[in-house]
């Protein structure tokens, strides 16, 4: 986790995706399964220091997960916390429906309320 977002793993999540290079990192790496910086590189219009630095943001936000091999460092996605984020998402998103039928109601009674009034 970076330091601004403390244990927020949502937060940092969504600040990591906020950059459009990392999330082409990330896409690169869901097709591929597995990379090394310099293979991202060769596919990206971004320096291989830039691809590391990139990746370093999307390992503490959880997003991958590097492991050694041989002398290569390979990242692979780690789709958990993307998942946790997701299902965030999705609460909010029922959250508001919720909230959002329960205003088209008091709004459909209001109507109706002033309909019979004016029937009268």
């Amino acid at each position: 986790m970076t330091p601004e977002h403390g244990s927020d793993p949502v937060a940092a999540v969504l600040a990591a995706l906020a950059e459009p290079t990392r999330r082409h990192v990330l896409d690169a790496l869901a097709a591929r399964g597995a990379a090394t910086a310099t293979e991202l590189a060769n596919g990206l219009p971004v320096t291989r220091q830039a691809i590391v630095k990139h990746l370093a943001v999307l390992d503490q936000a959880g997003l991958v997960a590097a492991h050694r091999a041989g002398r290569e460092v390979r990242y692979r996605p780690a789709p958990d916390t993307l998942t946790a984020t997701a299902r965030w998402m999705a609460d909010l998103a029922d959250a508001w429906d919720r909230r959002l039928l329960a205003i088209k109601h008091l709004a459909e009674g209001a109507t109706a309320a002033e309909g019979a009034r004016a029937a009268e």
